[in-house]
């Protein structure tokens, strides 16, 4: 497996992202991998170099600039409050990443995806809602709430999956029925799978170091099934 760091600028910051992929004569589909709050750690770096033996091009995506990664989930999240105050600052650090890795040889620009855990899952929702030509979007307890969603969903030309804990403290049920008619009212291709008794980062195996277990809990069977539900929809995408 090849693993190159792309370079870029975004939102006035220098990023280093990650790309993995297994060698081949012709371009592969691309998956963009937004990262949870923490930024570019380990859990966002071992799902791209998966989707890379899965045979897409996979960009773990730089979320801080410089590749930082901020281990305390208090500090990490009061770093995004500029980004949750001005999405488009989300969508230009996605924006970016999502044009550094369609430049790729190795990527067919027309067959590019984006999936994202948490925040991550926020700025891959944000990406489609800025009108970006991708084919699919996933998001993984990703936050769900957005700042024009009657205008922006008109927008949208990716596929939408959401994967969301039922018990998820930070996505509240009327968090999802607001979703929902954000979806419809923009006549999207969506759908919303819910886990019964999974909390928040359920894909995450290093959930614990959190030590909020009420909140945030890795959760192997709904990290499996979300997935397995990420696959089908890619399959379907990038035939």
């Amino acid at each position: 497996m090849r693993r190159a760091t792309l370079n870029y600028q975004a939102d006035g910051l220098q990023m280093k992202s990650e790309l993995f992929l297994e060698p081949s004569a012709q371009p592969k589909p691309g998956i963009l991998v937004f990262p949870e709050a923490y930024g570019l750690n380990k859990h966002a770096l071992s799902r791209a170099e998966k989707l890379a033996g899965l045979g897409y091009a996979a960009l773990a995506c730089d979320l801080h600039g410089q590749a930082l990664v901020v281990n305390d989930l208090g500090v990490s999240i009061g770093m995004l409050d500029g980004l949750y105050a001005d999405p488009s600052k989300t969508r230009a650090r996605a924006i970016g990443a999502l044009r550094a890795l369609a430049e790729r040889p190795e990527v067919d620009s027309t067959r590019i995806g984006a999936i994202g855990f948490c925040f991550g899952g926020t700025m891959a929702l944000e990406l489609a809602r800025a009108g970006a030509d991708i084919k699919a979007v996933v998001g993984f307890h990703s936050g769900l709430a957005t700042v024009a969603p009657k205008s922006d969903a008109k927008a949208i030309k990716a596929r939408i999956l959401v994967c969301i804990g039922g018990d998820d403290p930070f996505i509240p049920f009327a968090q999802r029925g607001d979703f929902e008619a954000e979806m419809r009212g923009g006549y999207v291709d969506w759908q919303m799978h819910v886990y019964g008794g999974t909390v928040h980062s359920f894909t995450n195996p290093s959930a614990a170091n959190a030590k909020r277990p009420e909140a945030v809990r890795y959760n192997p069977d709904a990290d499996r099934r979300s997935w397995l539900s990420m696959q089908q929809l890619f399959d379907e995408c990038f035939v």
